[in-house]
């Protein structure tokens, strides 16, 4: 069998070199004589062979990168399992704290479909305290980026609360009001820790971004914080995400409902001046992040599973900033022996300079995407952790470590080469989450958006 395949090879190599002679061979006395008596000819062919090289080159670092990413979460296992608490509740978002200097995260914070924000231990995943807004919801989970102790969440009763867990206080030691018909469904902190911004639901007409000085006495609660100001005429529906740059911390990007995609530079006086740009997704935003080298870049994910990704460095060119854009990420990929069912989010690997999306099937099964100008690649799965689907994670490049949080009432700590004692998965929780509730359909009339 092998003999016989290895003659189909020097018959086919064969055919190709006669079809090769057929078409050249008018021209080979043409090509000789450029060659010979043409003087910018070895420029010429010095040029095409370098462009040659640097084809070859970019081609062999991504796949190389994609080899590097495959072998890496190839090698995730689960290391730890948080215990179910008394009151189990789906995980919708997941941060780990910052610490000084290259020392592992000491804590992770997690906010929970039951209004609550639970705090655990980075290293054995043990429950430590809970945090509650009730009856406001809280949405959403940041720990400081300069205090590895405080912890942020936004409330739908129009404030933005940070919690110190070293205190044994169930109170905020800091609260951040926005006005009386303000509910927040969606919050960051900036990289400096100068600045929060919320995003608001719409209410009759309104839709706000909310900013506040974040600076302030965090040992008392004397009184709330007032905001700095709003930008309330770049978005006409829910403003579901906001994101701001890893390290410039004046950039922010928002993403709503209306299908906008928002990225402003909050140092410029007036939000006309401060809106960047504005690219449209055409349909409900769900995730917002940046990527690319020196994160230049701008991508999101829609509540009916489409993705796109921009590139803001060539705004003021005349090359298309949209780098991609697919209408159904779950019809894009193929899956061996399984299919995607949801996407949960993305992150920016920056050792392999490779954008990463996270999606999952109901049944708990994790998939990781890899997104390259010419479409999608799976690249990897986990299974065997959750037993219902998954809708939080946070990777760890510290220690290339990732926490994944699901409907089961789950939080998982998988890391290389780990191995857990047991797994035994849990049943999965048949309530509607926070997210679901959530979710509705997108208005279909949009504003037109900038380049």
């Amino acid at each position: 069998l092998f003999f016989f395949s290895l003659q189909q090879d020097v018959i086919a190599g064969f055919l190709y070199a006669i079809l090769i002679l057929i078409v050249f061979h008018p021209v080979v006395d043409l090509i000789d004589n450029f060659n010979l008596t043409y003087k910018y000819a070895p420029l010429i062919i010095i040029n095409f062979l370098f462009y040659r090289y640097l084809t070859t080159s970019s081609t062999t670092f991504v796949m190389a990168a994609i080899e590097k990413i495959e072998e890496q979460f190839g090698r995730l296992r689960i290391a730890k399992r948080s215990v179910l608490s008394e009151e189990p509740a789906y995980l919708l978002d997941i941060d780990i704290s910052k610490p000084a200097q290259c020392e592992s995260s000491r804590f992770v914070a997690v906010s929970c479909s039951n209004q609550s924000i639970r705090i655990y231990n980075r290293a054995t995943l043990t429950f430590l305290r809970e945090y509650s807004s009730r009856p406001g919801m809280l949405n959403g989970v940041r720990f400081a980026h300069t205090h590895e102790s405080l912890v942020f969440s936004a409330c739908t009763d129009g404030t933005v609360k940070c919690w110190d867990i070293r205190l044994a206080t169930q109170k905020a030691v800091q609260i951040f009001s926005g006005y009386p018909s303000n509910v927040f469904i969606s919050f960051d902190i900036n990289c400096s820790d100068l600045i929060i911004c919320a995003g608001t639901e719409k209410v009759e007409k309104d839709t706000f971004l909310v900013f506040w000085d974040a600076r302030g006495d965090t040992n008392c609660v004397s009184k709330s914080k007032e905001p700095l100001g709003v930008y309330s005429e770049s978005h006409n529906d829910d403003i579901t995400r906001i994101c701001f740059h890893p390290t410039k911390p004046g950039l922010v990007v928002s993403g709503s409902t209306d299908g906008l995609v928002n990225v402003f530079d909050i140092n410029k006086d007036n939000e006309d001046d401060a809106l960047i740009s504005t690219c449209n997704s055409d349909s409900s935003v769900s995730f917002i992040g940046w990527s690319g080298k020196d994160y230049k870049q701008v991508y999101c994910m829609t509540h009916d599973e489409g993705f796109s990704w921009w590139d803001l460095a060539q705004l003021d060119t005349e090359e298309p900033i949209t780098l991609l854009h697919v209408l159904d990420v779950r019809e894009a990929v193929c899956i061996e022996n399984d299919s995607l069912s949801y996407l949960v989010g993305g992150l920016y690997h920056e050792k392999a300079d490779t954008l990463l999306l996270i999606g999952g099937t109901s049944t708990g099964s994790i998939h990781i995407i890899s997104c390259g100008r010419d479409g999608l690649s799976v690249v990897g799965a986990l299974r065997g952790g959750h037993a219902a689907a998954v809708r939080s994670f946070c990777w760890d490049v510290a220690d290339e470590s990732l926490l994944t949080g699901a409907e089961d009432a789950q939080l998982l700590l998988w890391k290389p080469g780990a191995a857990e004692r047991s797994l035994a998965k849990k049943a999965s929780l048949k309530t509607a989450s926070a997210v679901q509730k959530r979710v509705r359909v997108h208005s279909t009339c949009l504003r037109s958006s900038k380049k």
